[in-house]
């Protein structure tokens, strides 16, 4: 029982199951932690505090390995979120949560979360780590806005949206490896590199703790990866519909992970990224996907007479 922890916060008792005698939890708030500008609810929130919530409903001795989640309406930050958790299974290797997160009586998340006893296994491989210059030789994404701010030529669409920003706002340290550039609206390749951290400092905890953190940290800036070979449309309505994760080796969230995006298909108003987190010594952390619906304003045909 109690809120969710985010970014930052103290990694708090973990480990027990929640509401004993019920196979039903019904006691966790979620409290808001940075709001977008868009005002609704920051998806890698609620998607990272139903982790949290399911996992505080397992035992210790289990890690979380994935989870699966459907965004079914937009969230309010006006008002908390309940998080309401059922045992689906208690297995002798795998567990499995139910989690909704409710508003206003009515679920604005659905979320599976699946939970695996630590094995070894001779069966082992992964792909190679996409090469990047380290962290430290990169700028913050704040010194990359005010970079882009001073700049007299940037096109005025883009000083908008860039004053919006509220980084220091936000719970999470980025430095992008291959920024889009922001004077013209031509075509990019649909990928993305930064690297990328929680704030402020973690620990040594359980490791849920991190996978919750990494939760919310995969939605950031994550579906804007389809729109980079279409920069000349007008964005006007973006929102993600479903949002997986499946996590291989333990990391820390609060230590630099490298976050490779990509954007293989888009079309009928919808787009499908991919990415991956790395940790530093090329090990592949995290595996995440994520499906949005993307509409643009229509551009009035030309008359051909």
């Amino acid at each position: 029982k109690g809120s969710p922890a985010g970014p930052g916060e103290p990694c708090g008792t973990w480990g027990s199951p929640c509401g004993p005698g019920s196979p039903v939890d019904r006691g966790a708030l979620g409290r808001h932690h940075w709001v977008p500008a868009t005002q609704r609810l920051f998806g890698g929130q609620i998607v990272g505090q139903a982790l949290v919530a399911a996992a505080r409903s397992v035992g210790s001795e289990l890690q979380a390995h994935s989870l699966h989640c459907y965004f079914v309406r937009a969230g309010d930050p006006k008002v908390p979120v309940l998080y309401e958790v059922e045992r689906t299974r208690t297995g002798r290797s795998f567990s499995v949560r139910s989690v909704k997160a409710i508003q206003h009586g009515q679920p604005i998340l659905i979320c599976q979360a699946s939970f695996q006893l630590p094995q070894q296994s001779p069966v082992r491989h992964q792909c190679s780590m996409p090469a990047a210059p380290p962290p430290e030789a990169l700028l913050t994404q704040e010194q990359l806005v005010r970079t882009y701010l001073q700049n007299p030529d940037l096109a005025e669409r883009y000083r908008k949206q860039l004053t919006k920003i509220e980084a220091k706002d936000v719970p999470i340290d980025i430095k992008p490896v291959n920024p889009p550039g922001m004077l013209c609206s031509e075509a990019q390749e649909p990928k993305l590199l930064f690297w990328v951290r929680a704030r402020g400092y973690i620990g040594e905890c359980d490791a849920k703790v991190h996978c919750c953190v990494a939760a919310y940290i995969s939605d950031y800036a994550f579906l804007g990866t389809a729109l980079l070979p279409h920069r000349q449309h007008r964005v006007q309505f973006m929102v993600s519909l479903d949002h997986s994760m499946w996590f291989h080796a333990p990391f820390r969230a609060d230590h630099w992970m490298l976050y490779e995006c990509e954007s293989p298909w888009a079309g009928g108003c919808r787009a499908l990224v991919h990415g991956r987190l790395w940790r530093r010594d090329g090990v592949l952390a995290v595996t995440c996907a994520q499906e949005g619906v993307i509409r643009v304003a229509q551009e009035p045909e030309q008359s051909k007479l």
